[in-house]
Order: C-alpha cells, then sequence, then structure tokens
C-alpha cells in the first residue's frame, strides 16, 4: 500500500516527507510503546503511533519503517519534523484513534507484522 494511499485512508496530512509517498507499505505495526515497534522492525512497515516525541522518528528510522503516522491528533513539535526531514521519513498525522486507524488500513488490505503481507 503505498504511503499515499494510507494518507487518503485515514484522511491524514503530511507533515514531512511529501516527496516519498510512492513508498510502499508491506505490513503495518502500531503501539505507543517503542520497544514493542523496534521488535517490529522490517523493511517495508509503516508505524502508528500516539506518541509525539523525537524517539518515535528515531525508532521509524531504525526500524527501517517506510513511515509513522501520528493518532489522535497528536502534532509533532519542531525537532521531530527536523528528525523526519532529514532522514527522509514520511511523517503524517490522523485524527483517528489508535485502533480505528488500524482498522481502516487493516479494512484497505494491509496486513499486520505477524500476518502474511497483502498482495500487491
Amino acid at each position: 500500500m503505498k504511503i499515499s494511499e494510507v494518507r487518503d485512508i485515514l484522511g491524514a496530512s503530511v507533515i514531512a516527507g511529501e516527496d516519498h509517498l510512492d513508498r510502499s507499505a508491506s505490513v503495518g505495526a502500531a503501539s505507543d510503546l517503542m520497544s514493542d515497534l523496534l521488535r517490529c522492525a522490517r523493511a517495508g512497515v509503516i508505524i502508528l503511533s500516539g506518541l509525539n516525541t523525537v524517539q518515535a522518528v528515531r525508532t521509524a528510522i531504525i526500524s527501517g519503517a517506510v513511515a509513522l503516522v501520528l493518532v489522535r491528533n497528536k502534532q509533532p513539535d519542531e525537532e521531530m519534523v527536523a528528525q523526519a526531514r532529514a532522514h527522509g521519513m514520511p511523517l503524517l498525522c490522523s485524527a483517528h484513534s489508535l485502533f480505528a486507524a488500524c482498522g481502516m488500513l487493516f479494512r484497505e488490505g494491509l496486513r499486520g507484522v505477524d500476518e502474511p503481507p497483502s498482495p500487491e
């Protein structure tokens, strides 16, 4: 699933990484615990979280994520935006809850890291 599709499905705003919305997410991971997200590290993962700290961006970068989506209308601070831009990491914001955002993406075919990836 393209990051541009994720943006459209979630009605999300793009805060950083506008030039990288053509990247594809093959699986999704969601948590507010960065240690849980590091266990999901793999190429093609998109991370959804309500944690709006620079650690969330760093975790996304370290884990090889294709994008980071902040949920519950959380807004990133300047340091988060700067780190995302410096690393070419798409950073999106959605008003949906973590549960709802995951469900919406699942309904459209994106699977979790513990499930087989959806066919592209």
